[in-house]
């Protein structure tokens, strides 16, 4: 059978147990030997599986989870030897989720034919490990940097057992897990850090564009006990492994490797953090002795799931929000000489400018460029820092989940009245297949001042919205915030259809509400990506006789005077996001109504429950399509 419905032709139960001693830090040949196999049965799955991210357009990330499996073998060895040891394998690196959907195979708690729903939308297989929806799965993770602290907690509530935890160079910039190793080396933690080195991250070589950055000098510096070795060196790996076991207190093992060794399309390549293309993992397999078919059949018949939906009100044209960003900033830039540009502005990168539109800002304006780590609180404050001064301008940029980690340097640059311009792109949860982890729904602790400054957030629904409101506010003062989500979308058009709204003599204006239609019924309220899918919602309530206006509030956190006693003044108000509903504007906006005195009928909806994986899926998921708009319109109208 092909695609999805074949049987995992990779047969797990070849799985070959094993018990290792860590007294004994020399293995025998027959050790080696089953390692060695375990190893390579386990790289060929993840090669097979995480590539139906790719065939059915989901993404995903094999080089991770790839490079560190023999590490995986070795430690599911102690865990069979010995109950000193807390039998799971805790990973600061979510996006190698791979690893754990396979160890729950592994046990049992999945069958291995599921594998091949990876990252597909209601899998339970999202791009992140959550508690609670995989079976088999032990812990959540996703962010990095945050689980070594959490695994010290660990450690301390289970005193009496070894605990373990799978690091990365790329994790291990974050500033969480500097804290974290100081109290570990405090408190004589028994936890042990497999760390996999392969300098690649999402953007390039941490030798490249972190320079003096060095693992095995920065844990020592710290207290730990550290050992270096060649990860592909297996008897060098074990016999690292079990000394750390056998030392009192917190130690680590730091595997250098390339990334995805033995993987020839993907090898040693920033390529290999994402996931295996299609034509490279039949290749590999193919090159591993498994017939061609193996791969391809199950391949080359998974395809891209897509919604039939034809929006009215918006163009079939669609654009990358989070890139125009990038082109945006370039218009500004290239109005000032190469001189003038590198005194007067500087923009910091997190490992993310393919990500979030920086890309492009490097290769044209390199003057004004800053390649960091991930290390977003520190690049931040840096960004604030170069913007101390009153005629410089920061440039910062991640994605919007991890906005919730700069809450507290946001407040000191506010205090030192410094000039940024943050972009938090992947915001809401439109074709987020990382799913929950890494939802951007929080926007507005963005905007945690005192009623006495101010702070703008700006959220603009198209790409010619978003060149607009780039240029109006780049050199303003003080700290603003520019939201973009993960997909893209279209251009608004007028109510004639033809002509796109924000383009013409469209000029922004911060803090203006704009309305694109007038309604005597009532009116909706949105912004960003939900703004095309509330005029869809409002076109087909006019075309059947229901007068709905619609407002869009490309500034989030302002109340625009004017516009909120017309709205408010109607029958009813419906506020639309993909925000959460706990903290996004529907939360504030019928707070501000009531204190003008207006009492329309009044909803909002917005983000309210974990994800469901895929792209597209993640919108009907938490009932904020279309039709569910017209169906809580229709339910207010009445």
């Amino acid at each position: 059978m092909p695609g999805t419905e074949s049987p995992f032709p990779i047969d797990l139960k070849k799985y070959k147990k094993l018990s290792l001693d860590p007294t004994k830090p020399q293995l025998t040949s027959e050790q080696k030997s089953t390692l060695q196999h375990n190893i390579q049965l386990l790289r060929d799955a993840i090669v097979l599986f995480t590539a139906t991210g790719a065939a059915r357009g989901v993404s995903g990330h094999t080089g991770g989870a790839y490079d560190t499996v023999p590490e995986v073998c070795i430690l599911l060895s102690l865990f069979e030897g010995s109950e000193k040891f807390l039998p799971i394998i805790f990973d600061e690196a979510g996006h190698r989720v791979a690893t754990q959907y396979l160890l729950s195979a592994l046990e049992g708690s999945l069958p291995a034919e599921h594998l091949l729903h990876y990252r597909e939308a209601n899998s339970k297989l999202p791009g992140h490990p959550e508690l609670g929806l995989t079976p088999g799965v032990k812990f959540s993770s996703g962010r990095l940097g945050h689980m070594w602290p959490l695994v010290n907690g660990v450690a301390m509530a289970n005193r009496d057992k070894t605990v373990f935890c799978l690091g990365s160079d790329g994790s291990q910039q974050e500033g969480n897990d500097a804290e974290a190793a100081r109290l570990a080396v405090a408190q004589n933690l028994n936890i042990k850090l497999l760390i996999d080195d392969n300098d690649v991250t999402i953007a390039g070589h941490p030798s490249q564009y972190l320079k003096g950055y060095d693992l095995t000098k920065t844990l020592e510096g710290h207290g730990l006990k550290v050992y270096t070795v060649q990860g592909e060196d297996i008897d060098a790996l074990w016999g690292a492994i079990a000394s750390i076991v056998t030392y009192d207190g917190p130690a680590a093992v730091i595997a250098k490797r390339l990334m995805a060794p033995g993987v020839e399309d993907i090898e040693g390549s920033t390529h290999g953090h994402d996931v295996i293309p299609v034509k490279a993992a039949i290749k590999y397999l193919s090159s591993r002795g498994y017939p061609e078919s193996v791969a391809s059949d199950i391949l080359l018949n998974i395809k891209p799931a897509s919604v039939p939906y034809l929006y009215i009100g918006s163009t079939k044209e669609i654009g990358a929000n989070r890139v125009v960003f990038g082109e945006a900033v370039n218009l500004v830039l290239d109005r000032l000489s190469k001189e003038e540009a590198a005194k007067k502005v500087m923009v910091i990168d997190s490992d993310l400018e393919g990500s979030t539109g920086l890309k492009v800002i490097h290769q044209k304006h390199p003057e004004v460029f800053v390649p960091s780590g991930i290390m977003e609180r520190g690049n931040f404050s840096a960004a604030a820092g170069f913007g101390f001064d009153e005629g410089k301008f920061g440039v910062f940029s991640t994605f919007s989940a991890f906005l919730e980690m700069v809450v507290s340097e946001i407040t000191m640059a506010r205090l030192n009245n410094c000039n940024v311009l943050s972009h938090f792109s992947h915001s809401g949860v439109d074709e987020m297949a990382d799913n929950t982890c890494h939802f951007g729904i929080n926007s507005f602790f963005a905007d945690n001042g005192l009623s006495d400054v101010q702070s703008w957030l700006y959220f603009p629904a198209d790409p010619a919205q978003m060149i607009a409101i780039v240029q109006r506010v780049f050199f303003e003062r003080g700290l603003r915030f520019i939201f973009s989500t993960r997909s893209k979308v279209p251009y608004i058009l007028k109510e004639d259809g033809k002509t796109r709204f924000f383009e013409g003599d469209y000029e922004f204006v911060p803090g203006k509400d704009e309305t694109i239609v007038e309604g005597k019924a009532g009116y909706v309220v949105s912004f960003g990506e939900m703004l095309y899918r509330s005029w869809d919602a409002v076109l087909r309530c006019r075309q059947e006789g229901l007068d709905v206006g619609l407002i869009n509030k490309p500034t989030l956190n302002l109340v625009d005077e004017k516009t909120i006693m017309k709205i408010g003044s109607s029958p009813f108000v419906l506020v639309v996001e993909s925000l959460n509903q706990k903290t996004g504007l529907g939360s504030k906006f019928g707070t501000w109504l009531l204190e003008r005195q207006l009492t329309p009928k009044y909803g909002y909806i917005g983000t309210t429950k974990e994800g469901c994986g895929g792209l597209s899926e993640q919108i009907p998921h938490q009932n904020l399509d279309p039709q569910a708009i017209i169906l809580k319109i229709k339910q207010l109208s009445q």
